[in-house]
């Protein structure tokens, strides 16, 4: 099923530690731990039938765009997150390896 992303917001809950998307009632997420300066990138993932329309990509760009924002630092833990930072060295200055 292909799906509007741009038009479904991030809600970062803070409650759960993890940004998510809602699609149709699906979540796709980001587990994260917050640890002082650092921002610890647990585990992303996305419902089936949503995979490969970008609702990780954003979820990970939201993520490191706020950090970036904050000051903060990124342990990509999450072999996602990872991937997305290895492509996008624009974020390389935030990143810190675990």
């Amino acid at each position: 099923m292909d799906i509007d992303d741009a038009a479904l917001p991030i809600t970062d809950n803070t409650a759960k530690s993890r940004l998510e998307i809602d699609v149709h009632g699906d979540v796709a997420q980001l587990e994260y731990e917050r640890m002082g300066d650092y921002v610890v990138c647990l585990h992303t993932s996305v419902p089936e039938a949503f995979r490969r329309q970008g609702l990780g990509n954003r979820l990970a760009q939201h993520l490191l765009e706020h950090a970036r924002e904050q000051g903060l630092r990124v342990v990509p833990l999450c072999p996602f997150v990872r991937y997305y930072v290895n492509r996008h060295p624009e974020y390389a200055a935030i990143v810190a390896e675990a």
